[in-house]
């Protein structure tokens, strides 16, 4: 092929994703978001091709009086956000993140309880991932299946018995916090830390509808910030043990990062300040539409495992599809209808039922940015039950599925670009 039909290819490619995605699909990945035109047009400026090894006023390259300035202004946003003493923003992922604070707190051979994958817990977490890339030994925290979380009491007594080097609470599948001060104080008393990884919550803390584990007896916080914090992709860690932080920052550069992606800095910076004024009201109405979506889903014939406990107090809950074929096939139906989301372990399922497991997994926190309310999300427990229920053709609730996403296309709880800064900052275009 020539250059020129290349060309046409990739960007033929990249128009049908952005058509598909920002304007025909309804979202329900509880671990994705969008930025706000503000934000995502930060994202696209010259910081994305420099590099900025080191700390601020300790680079190894020249050229970075503007990166230091906006990485400084990020952690102190951050820090006022978190009300928390420190922030490290340079990880490039949650999972680096967690990568960094692990390699912190035990050596190769060392033990770490963490709460089961198929209660949640996400796979850095454990022997498959960044855990076991570490050389440290995983141990599963008891899980209560009737309260959907860790069993308190004999988690304590384990954490006594296994006097493990760091506790990692937190989850991908996050619907009732984790009994952080109980562990906590648990592991203090064995010489343990703690470690909380609220990735998929963090919009939900700085929008205070979710406890901050900082304040509870979390020794450190670890976080993606591209979930219910609708930034740019990336990760954070947070504390307020000075020595801990000076030893994590020491440990980023130059052992996990090398360059940590500048651009993210400025659309950060931005939606932490979009989260400042419109935080409390998104995390409020992304509870709610979790909590309306999940209850409407029971009431169209659907089994929610967490019903007996209202439903969630998070963005995301699951489904049982179970009797209908399973988490694989019925994932696959509501793509054809253009409704995405994901198959998930449910805590009855063995690890080898990952291919075809017995739940999905549903968050509501893009669409309820792109503002969609309670009555919305009941319309669209319709469509759940015309495709898994009543069978009927994908293709058909497709056409239904393009329509109703007509009425969510523009972002709310953030800011658009104001006429000022046209000149300086464009606005990105999207290839439709």
């Amino acid at each position: 092929m020539s250059a020129h039909t290349l060309l046409n290819k990739v960007i033929e490619i990249t128009r049908n994703h952005n058509r598909w995605r920002r304007f025909e699909c309804i979202n329900l990945i509880a671990s994705e978001n969008v930025m706000s035109p503000l934000a995502e047009a930060a994202y696209f400026t010259d910081m994305m091709h420099r590099y900025a090894e080191g700390k601020p006023g300790k680079r190894y390259y020249q050229g970075n009086i503007y990166t230091d300035q906006i990485e400084l202004l990020v952690m102190e946003l951050m820090s006022n956000l978190l009300q928390v003493e420190y922030v490290e923003p340079r990880p490039i992922s949650g999972t680096i993140a967690n990568a960094v604070v692990f390699r912190n707190l035990a050596n190769p051979g060392d033990k770490a309880l963490i709460a089961p994958v198929q209660a949640g817990a996400h796979v850095s977490h454990t022997r498959f991932g960044t855990l076991g890339a570490l050389g440290i030994e995983q141990v599963e925290l008891p899980f209560d299946m009737e309260r959907w979380n860790i069993d308190v009491d004999k988690a304590v007594k384990m954490i006594e018995e296994v006097k493990p080097k760091f506790v990692t609470l937190g989850a991908s599948v996050y619907m009732f916090p984790h009994p952080t001060k109980e562990i906590a104080e648990a592991a203090h008393a064995v010489g343990a830390k703690v470690v909380h990884d609220v990735a998929h919550v963090l919009g939900l803390i700085t929008g205070k509808r979710w406890p901050n584990p900082v304040h509870e007896g979390a020794d450190v916080a670890t976080s993606s910030t591209h979930k219910t914090f609708p930034g740019p992709q990336g990760g954070l860690i947070f504390t307020n043990d000075k020595a801990l932080y000076k030893a994590v920052a020491k440990t980023v550069f130059p052992w996990f990062v090398s360059n940590h992606h500048l651009h993210r800095l400025p659309a950060m910076a931005i939606t932490a300040i979009e989260m400042m004024e419109f935080g409390e009201a998104y995390a409020d109405q992304i509870v709610r539409n979790a909590r309306a979506f999940a209850e409407a889903l029971a009431e169209e014939g659907f089994k929610i495992p967490t019903e007996h406990l209202g439903f969630t107090q998070s963005h995301t809950f699951v489904v049982d599809v179970r009797e209908l074929g399973g988490g694989a096939k019925a994932a696959k139906l509501l793509e054809d209808a253009n409704i995405i989301l994901n198959k998930n372990l449910l805590p009855w399922d063995p690890p080898e039922a990952v291919k075809n497991p017995s739940g999905l997994r549903i968050g509501v926190q893009e669409m309820t940015r792109f503002g969609m309310k309670e009555s919305d999300f009941k319309e669209l427990a319709k469509f759940f039950r015309e495709v898994l229920i009543e069978g009927k053709d994908p293709a058909e609730i497709k056409k239904k599925v393009i329509e109703f996403r007509k009425n969510f296309l523009e972002v709310k709880y953030g800011y658009d670009i104001p006429e000022e800064f046209q000149d300086s900052l464009l606005k990105v275009p999207m290839l439709l």
